[in-house]
């Protein structure tokens, strides 16, 4: 849900970083516009310096409370979101399904008005079914809401840090050709990603088996809703390659996706064996890349899978640096919602 700025708001103490109250939830990147990304991308890059500073501490949300409701299991995301809280002086609390009420049958609901009623300012939630956090954001008045992943729909944080990785070596990030490859279907970070890097002018390419495509990509599927009333559909410019080698030709930026075993049903596609031979990223493929391309991939990675091990860990690869930047994305986004006045459109 959209905000707009109605006073002047005040920098982040310590910091040059204004606050741009874009909105009031973070739910997907497919309502973002691009001048909201860029700006959250901007405030970001000066996150990170906090984030390099011998004391990584800033009282911009001194006495705001959020909680890290989680129905899956993380490891980057979950902790990422607590270190931003913790370093902008928010009090943060984590919460799973396994140690509260939820294990009693506490529905989404009552949980999340529970947790409005506690006086909390903000709910990161993952949860496994798509539109959980949607759900949360409609019904909760005055709690802003992150989607921290939702089923096979939406990870808008991810999709935002790797538009921020992928900006910072890339500089301009309209008319680079970007490599999505792996388990498109069931991936919701592949989703977020395409809408940011689409927003942003990027040509996105999908490789991966026929199986794990979204069946029709364009037309019923995710651009679905944008090409309505006559209006374009912002994903034109997505293509489907199958064959990584044609797919990965002249490719700016290569990200690997995780197979995603525990969404998948078997006979997406024949084995291992054959994923390996046919849609590994490796030394081999990226030599059909430019000569700088650079490798992503959104972590938990099945090295030796996903990625060869030698560009898992070579000069090439932001994984790591894709982990930094995630807890300066978070940081970000927790200051534009709640350290700012705002008001609903």
């Amino acid at each position: 849900m959209a905000t707009t700025v109605v006073n002047d708001a005040e920098a982040l103490p310590g910091t040059a970083i204004p606050v741009p109250g874009l909105r009031r939830h973070v739910l997907d990147l497919d309502d973002f516009t691009a001048d909201e990304i860029t700006a959250t991308l901007d405030n970001a890059a000066a996150m990170r310096d906090v984030l390099e500073r011998d004391v990584k501490k800033v009282p911009a949300l001194r006495g705001r409370v959020i909680v890290t409701l989680f129905y899956e299991a993380s490891t980057r995301t979950r902790i990422s979101f607590e270190e931003a809280g913790k370093i902008l002086s928010a009090d943060v609390i984590n919460m799973t399904a396994s140690a509260s009420s939820i294990e009693k049958g506490e529905s989404l609901l009552n949980t999340g008005l529970t947790l409005q009623a506690m006086g909390v300012d903000v709910i990161v939630v993952r949860h496994p079914h798509a539109g959980a956090p949607h759900f949360l954001a409609r019904n909760l008045k005055n709690v802003a809401v992150i989607n921290a992943g939702d089923g096979a729909h939406a990870h808008p944080t991810q999709g935002l840090l790797d538009l921020c990785t992928a900006r910072d070596h890339l500089s301009e990030l309209a008319g680079r050709k970007i490599v999505i490859v792996g388990d498109v279907l069931h991936s919701r970070v592949a989703r977020s990603a395409v809408w940011g890097f689409v927003k942003a002018g990027s040509q996105v390419v999908l490789s991966g088996p026929p199986t794990l495509m979204p069946d029709p990509f364009t037309q019923g599927g995710w651009g679905s809703a944008a090409s309505s009333n006559g209006v374009a559909n912002p994903l034109a410019n997505v293509s489907v390659e199958p064959d990584l080698d044609a797919a990965i030709d002249d490719a700016d930026l290569v990200m690997a996706l995780r197979l995603q075993s525990e969404r998948q049903q078997r006979g997406f596609f024949p084995s291992l064996r054959e994923y390996i031979r046919r849609w590994q990223v490796n030394d081999a493929r990226m030599a059909r890349a430019k000569p700088d391309a650079l490798l992503m991939h959104p972590g938990p990675m099945n090295e030796g899978i996903e990625v060869s091990s030698s560009l898992a860990h070579g000069e090439r690869s932001l994984i790591e640096e894709q982990v930094t930047n995630g807890v300066a994305i978070r940081m970000a986004l927790l200051y534009q919602l709640v350290g700012a006045a705002a008001v609903e459109d």
